[in-house]
């Protein structure tokens, strides 16, 4: 597990309560601090969950204590294997572990039932035969309290229509089982809720066992209580629920007794993250999958080429609060740029490849230079690269007629070669269209390594890849995929997609070293940004995705 989550988080209130809790005067004195993780498989983890797992599990680390892996899965309709296998195989990736306390809602149907059968024994749930839509339109306000015409049913008569809901006689929607609480409650929530409602769908792991299943602020509580935790960590948005939650634990046959501690959670701009929107992106292909490196999604994230600490060094810095507040993308991909910067290696590629011909340069002759694989990190050493008479340069680092303070490419100007020679721009050759399609130059034999013997200041520097060991690539760029701040916002989100938030840049020329890519690698395009290798690249079809452009523009406010 990572050491340094814990760091940042030390001064939260959510830590600074469980602190209290665990003190000799507290409510968990003398007790470990037990947390949970617990989504429900219903679509991919995105990154408002990576701050809850960082969380979750900083949380437990900081305490000495545990912190489990739950799937929430009461509701069949929704849910599939294929989520459960990614959200393990995401919290892995972001570096937590649960050992062997991984475990799922559906291992306590049982004893949820049971727990239900003590409620209705007690007087504490009756059956209602209430529509939704009748439940919702006699729900009442906050001067009238709610109504239900079975609220006294008898404890007996309600038993035995839920044994029948159990055993199947009735179709989807005839009949629930509430909890007795309070019809006029001014928490809404605590207004004889919905506990467990009649659902025929097979269960991807009890199959068709069960037609009932309880509903989730029934059923959380129980789990909670079922597996010892102590602190059940959920978003600002379970607050209202928290009454509901402690009633069920209060209630309940179970004798352990968690809290629930609520924090705001995570909103960021320019995206969305509600799973209904991201699987209507998904389901009707306006994203090529849950891992399209568009998404928020931490799948998505990872083959977009961000790192592990660059998303947990992102939640620790945005910190933990009650106050809801909407973070910036640009945010996010500093603490990628930051983390990048550090670690990946530089290479150079060249996205809009033209032919640079050396024209005082041997036809037949190849030399190599050496270059630094990271001038950050003087431990990952060199590589060399082959330098010829044909090369290949950006398009953009060339120039007919230069604009005012362009010090790349033009005629009679000297550029820099990075690590290899100074040349001088001599002129080009155009196609019958007018478009450039070979630029010449001359180089100084005695600025071997870039530096000349006069000492003559030269103003650019460009990259460039040798012609005759250049390997060919695709490059995937990104921009937002809204083209608002706030997709979430409007009434209709898919109406402000970005129709050009994906760029497919094919033929484009790499350094041979490249073809060694292995997938997921980040590098550094020099003067452009950070790539990684994508997961559909073969030997034969190199392909690239943008991870960040080198250009911050993140403003801090500090």
């Amino acid at each position: 597990m990572p050491e340094d989550i814990t760091a940042e988080l030390a001064g939260n209130f959510v830590f600074e309560s469980i602190k209290k809790d665990i003190s000799p005067e507290g409510k968990f004195a003398g007790k470990a601090v037990h947390t949970r993780f617990p989504p429900e498989p219903n679509g991919y983890l995105h990154i408002g969950h990576a701050k809850a797992i960082c969380i979750d599990f900083g949380a437990a680390k900081k305490f000495g204590g545990l912190c489990n892996l739950r799937m929430d899965d009461t509701n069949p309709s929704k849910e599939d294997v294929e989520y459960v296998d990614s959200i393990k195989r995401d919290v892995k990736w972001l570096g937590y572990d649960w050992s062997d306390r991984f475990y799922y809602a559906s291992d306590y149907f049982d004893i949820m039932f049971e727990n239900a059968c003590h409620l209705i024994k007690n007087g504490l749930a009756y059956v209602c035969e209430l529509s939704a839509e009748e439940v919702k339109k006699n729900r009442g306000d906050a001067s009238t309290p709610a109504i239900s015409p079975y609220r006294d049913r008898p404890s007996e008569e309600s038993f035995d229509l839920f044994m029948r809901m159990k055993n199947g006689e009735f179709p989807d929607g005839k009949m629930t089982l509430r909890a007795k609480i309070d019809l006029a409650s001014g928490n809404f929530n605590m207004r004889d809720p919905v506990i467990y409602r009649i659902n025929h769908s097979a269960h991807h792991r009890t199959g068709t066992k069960w037609c009932i299943y309880p509903m989730y602020d029934y059923a959380h509580p129980i789990e909670d209580a079922v597996e010892g935790i102590t602190h059940s960590l959920c978003s600002l948005e379970f607050e209202d629920h928290r009454p509901l939650y402690e009633w069920v634990i209060n209630n309940s046959i179970l004798e352990n007794r968690p809290r629930q501690i609520e924090f705001a959670r995570l909103n960021i701009n320019n995206t969305v993250m509600s799973k209904r929107k991201l699987r209507k992106l998904v389901e009707e292909g306006f994203v090529s999958g849950w891992d399209d490196p568009r998404l928020p999604t931490i799948s998505g994230l990872r083959r977009r080429g961000y790192t592990p600490a660059s998303i947990r060094n992102f939640c620790e810095k945005i910190g933990v609060s009650k106050v809801i507040s909407t973070v910036e993308y640009a945010f996010l991909e500093h603490c990628l740029r930051d983390d990048l910067n550090a670690k990946a290696q530089r290479v150079m590629a060249v996205l809009e490849p033209i032919k640079l011909i050396v024209t005082n340069y041997p036809k037949d002759k190849t030399e190599e230079f050496e270059i630094e694989n990271n001038p950050n990190d003087g431990s990952a050493g060199k590589r060399k690269i082959s330098f010829s008479r044909e090369l290949y340069v950006d398009a953009a680092d060339f120039m007919e007629e230069p604009i005012k303070k362009y010090f790349r490419l033009f005629p009679g100007n000297e550029v820099r070669l990075k690590s290899a020679y100074v040349v001088k721009c001599t002129g080009c050759k155009k196609d019958e269209n007018g478009k450039v399609i070979e630029i010449y130059c001359e180089y100084d034999p005695d600025s071997r390594g870039g530096n000349t013997l006069d000492g003559r200041k030269i103003k650019g520097t460009i990259q460039w890849v040798d012609a005759k060991t250049a390997v060919d690539a695709t490059v995937n760029l990104y921009d937002n995929l809204f083209t608002v701040p706030e997709p979430e916002a409007e009434e209709n989100f898919m109406s402000v997609l970005n129709k050009n938030s994906l760029k497919v840049v094919r033929n484009c020329k790499m350094e041979k070293y490249l073809s060694n890519a292995s997938i997921g690698e980040s590098y550094q395009f020099m003067r452009i940004g950070y790539f990684c290798l994508d997961k559909n690249s073969t030997e034969k079809d190199l392909i690239f995705n943008l991870s960040v452009n080198l250009k911050d523009s993140f403003k801090s406010k500090s």
